[in-house]
């Protein structure tokens, strides 16, 4: 957990990204929060960041001459304490690693940025290098010598760290081979992913006599006159065209990379790593892939036939697919108007997470204003428990954007609750991280249409969240399936950008189906999703959290008993759970084939209601 992971929403809305805005637009959104990353350390020469990392430096040798070696002999109690140091050191690499992480994130136009978050990188990876035998001797005891240890109550409050740890225990290398790899990731996959997040900063995108970033461009997507998206879709083509090789390099290298690490931990396919880390099984990822995938026609084909008919088109172009419908209301919402009215959908549910909600807004937990440098989209990174989460947003005033701040205002909450759970086992799985942020998009949007009267607003509202919906969970299978082909095919040779062009329209056409043109630069377009470079096979995690929560919200509203101290008990869990563990009390099992068809049909049906409208 050395790394801190963070949700991150680019590529589920075409909305975000670093944009200036217009000054009227800034003007009426009204102030922006800025985070203080002070909380953390004070700046990137911090005397406590010099020291914090000294100290671990040396807490990690000393821990490394205590322990090496004696793991397979000591007492259960002994090794409950070997564990807690071993957090404790951790979780300082942790604090160390989130600093550089958002500071890069909320400017990585500043080369002093970019050397700072290496160089933290660097002595992390030094430092960590100390620590790294702990889990491998751990995973080296025999299962049953193991399970008489945890019987013992010292040790047994560590059950959950030592269950998800051995995990991948048969997928374990030998002790050498493991610390080259992991010495070697500063300037492999880490550097590639750095080199993507810095060369995909600094493009722009010339449109209408504005040099535009990228997240700039791409919110023009979203904009109301046709022509402009067109000019904005093309404008993006031929820059993503121009930089094609690189990107395809960068793709190329990473999948051969995991390959070659799938290939020596023998994992039986290129996504079985990611479901290993998810403590999920490949079957129950497969059901709900083959669910989504089999519903096309009912879910995407079918809403965006309609919306080609709203928009009076034959046929819709890619740069449609966000368009806004007619008659849509596309005033800017201020910044102290969305707060309201999510903080009210969150207090309304239980004014227990309202309460974590609002220190987000009280404190400056929120850094929501667009600006050059500034990573795309939006996410929420829990740094450690002796801190807070960050929430990192680009608020351009729309409904969509009210809807990420409930996103991922719901994942840090999560994280505040789970914080208790201690570094190693506050963070949750992938596909468990996106119940809370999807679960608190729905609150808000429940909220805002049942206090809508007009007919007219209320389909557009609706129109919208299926669109969201659709962005979450059919979007993000596309995406899956188009890194399995990419990476499946990568296995036999490198492939040209117009193979993996080839793949991304394959995708593309069959999840949004015959309503849709594609011109020739939509075949670009897979180059701008930085899940596919920073953690390939994420994307799945979408869907499961939205057709989960459409599941677990339908037990809300048939009046639970006890759903909200339920629903917390959850959250609180961490990681501490699994997914069956976790949803039993709702009455609900991921692996029930009927289960994702619960989640799906709550689209389906508010599709049936805009058919009828």
């Amino acid at each position: 957990m050395l790394l801190s992971a963070w949700s991150d929403r680019l590529g589920l809305r075409a909305a975000g990204g670093a944009a200036g805005g217009s000054a009227v637009a800034a003007a009426t959104m009204g102030d922006l929060p800025r985070w203080d990353l002070s909380d953390l350390y004070d700046d990137r020469d911090s005397e406590r960041l010099r020291q914090d990392l000294a100290q671990a430096g040396s807490d990690a040798e000393a821990f490394a001459r205590t322990w090496r070696g004696r793991l397979a002999d000591v007492p259960a109690a002994e090794l409950a304490r070997a564990i807690a140091e071993y957090q404790r050191i951790d979780e300082i690499l942790g604090r160390a690693a989130s600093y550089a992480q958002l500071l890069f994130a909320a400017d990585s136009s500043d080369p002093a940025n970019g050397r700072f978050s290496q160089s933290v990188n660097e002595r992390l990876t030094d430092i960590s290098t100390h620590l790294l035998f702990f889990t491998l001797e751990l995973n080296r005891i025999g299962e049953q010598e193991m399970q008489d240890r945890l019987a013992d109550p010292a040790l047994a409050p560590w059950t959950p760290f030592l269950r998800d740890l051995r995990v991948f225990r048969p997928h374990q290398l030998s002790d050498e081979v493991e610390q080259v790899l992991h010495e070697k990731s500063v300037t492999g996959a880490t550097a590639w992913c750095r080199l993507f997040d810095e060369t995909m900063s600094a493009l722009r995108i010339p449109l209408d006599g504005h040099d535009l970033t990228v997240g700039e461009a791409l919110n023009r997507l979203s904009d109301p006159d046709r022509a402009l998206r067109a000019r904005a879709a093309a404008a993006i083509g031929t820059v993503f065209g121009d930089n094609i090789r690189l990107f395809a390099l960068i793709t190329n290298t990473l999948a051969k990379d995991k390959a070659i690490s799938d290939g020596l931990r023998h994992y039986p396919r290129s996504g079985s790593y990611r479901n290993r880390s998810n403590m999920v099984e490949d079957a129950v990822v497969d059901a709900l892939v083959q669910a989504v995938t089999s519903d096309y026609p009912r879910l995407s084909h079918r809403y965006y036939a309609l919306k080609a008919k709203w928009l009076g088109l034959d046929k819709l172009e890619h740069w449609d697919r966000n368009a806004p419908l007619p008659s849509a209301d596309d005033r800017v919402i201020p910044w102290d108007e969305a707060s309201r009215q999510v903080l009210g959908a969150y207090e309304s549910f239980d004014p227990r997470m309202g309460a974590v909600a609002r220190r987000f807004f009280d404190n400056a937990w929120i850094d929501a204003m667009p600006s050059p440098g500034k990573a795309s989209g939006a996410f929420a990174h829990p740094t450690v428990p002796s801190a807070h989460p960050y929430l990192l947003l680009n608020y351009h005033g729309r409904t969509r954007d009210v809807m990420t701040l409930a996103h991922e205002l719901g994942h840090g909450v999560h994280q505040v609750l789970a914080a208790p759970q201690g570094y190693l086992m506050s963070g949750t799985p992938l596909t468990l991280a996106e119940t809370a942020s999807v679960f608190g998009e729905m609150l808000t949007f429940r909220a805002l249409l049942d206090a809508e009267t007009d007919p007219v607003r209320r389909r557009i509202m609706l129109a919208g969240k299926v669109e969201d919906m659709l962005n979450t969970v059919v979007r993000q299978i596309a995406f899956y399936r188009f890194e399995t082909l990419l990476h499946d095919e990568r296995r036999t040779g490198e492939l040209l950008p117009e193979r993996i062009g080839a793949l991304w329209r394959q995708v593309q056409a069959e999840s949004l189906g015959p309503a849709f043109n594609f011109t020739p630069e939509y075949d670009v377009y897979w180059t701008y999703v930085p899940h596919f470079v920073h953690s390939p096979f994420y994307v799945y995690a979408y869907a499961f959290g939205d057709c989960l929560v459409n599941a677990l919200y339908g037990v809300f509203q048939s009046g639970h008993p006890g759903f909200q101290d339920k629903y917390l008990d959850m959250l609180r869990a961490g990681g501490t759970r699994r997914h069956r563990e976790l949803l039993a009390p709702f009455g609900l099992d991921a692996a029930d084939p009927g289960f994702w068809r619960k989640g799906l049909d709550v689209i389906a049906g508010f599709i049936d209601e805009l058919e009828r409208a």
